[in-house]
């Protein structure tokens, strides 16, 4: 691919996602979008590249490209102390406070083990002190992810993370020995609702104030104006008193906004 292509292919995928895309990130764009190329029976990746940006084409293809170069590494219980945070501070604290139903909002989902980790903390604690109840809405701007997600199957071994007691409870397992794939139980996929949204827009339509909002290992691949714009969204979309959970490697440091850092990259609006 030459220079000047790559360059238009950053720039549209940074102006569009707000994923950057350094000059060392060509061969990775490179080797993602060689489907893309075939499918558009384009002859080399320039060919695709003057195909994409020629007239309407990239109306059409820009969708596809974009899940081509996002990145979905995702894992059930991922960053574990979040989720020992929530079950043993925050749901108490909310129970507590009167809480009947928790709006959680799982951002960039990828194909889903974070929400439906996070469903499998809320409804466990619901069974067993009682509620509140809970609704857990799952975003990302990969279509092909969601698809995955709503169908909520996994390779077995993906699921080795979640703790016997909750396997038991959530994960149905196939009675062929043969088959290597699990699948989350209906009530853990009737609680999510899955939609597309892409976090560069200027605002999130996600209805009521959350309670939770989990936007984990994404700040990563943004500049440091573009994560202000979006933790600042991201806090919009907060009840007072509500939390915020960013990946481990993440830090809002320097940015004006009214949160409380509370655990391990976990921040509760004030």
């Amino acid at each position: 691919m030459s220079k000047r292509n790559f360059a238009r292919l950053a720039a549209y995928i940074y102006d569009y996602s707000g994923i950057k895309m350094p000059e060392s990130k060509k061969t990775m764009l490179e080797g993602r979008l060689r489907r893309r190329q075939r499918a558009s029976g384009a002859r080399t990746l320039d060919d695709y590249c003057d195909y994409i940006f020629a007239g309407e084409n990239l109306a059409e293809e820009g969708l596809s490209l974009i899940n081509a170069v996002t990145t979905n590494k995702t894992d059930f219980f991922r960053e574990p102390g979040h989720f020992d945070y929530l079950s043993k501070v925050i749901l108490p604290e909310m129970t507590a406070r009167g809480v009947r139903t928790i709006r959680a909002w799982s951002a960039a989902c990828s194909t889903g083990p974070e929400p439906y980790t996070l469903a499998m903390v809320l409804d466990d604690h619901a069974e067993t002190q009682g509620g509140p109840d809970y609704g857990i809405l799952a975003t990302d701007l990969d279509t092909d992810v969601l698809e995955a997600a709503r169908a909520g199957i996994y390779p077995a071994e993906l699921v080795d993370p979640v703790p016997d007691a909750l396997q038991r409870k959530y994960v149905m397992f196939p009675r062929d020995p043969a088959r290597r794939d699990v699948r989350m139980v209906p009530a853990l996929r009737s609680a999510i609702g899955f939609a597309r949204l892409n976090l560069m827009d200027d605002r999130y339509p996600v209805g009521e104030p959350m309670h939770l909002v989990f936007c984990r290992n994404v700040l990563i691949y943004f500049d440091k104006p573009t994560q202000k714009q979006v933790v600042s969204r991201l806090v919009d979309c907060l009840k007072p008193g509500g939390y915020l959970f960013l990946g481990h490697s993440e830090s809002i440091t320097g940015h004006d906004l009214p949160l409380t850092q509370v655990a391990n990259t976990v921040f509760r609006k004030g």
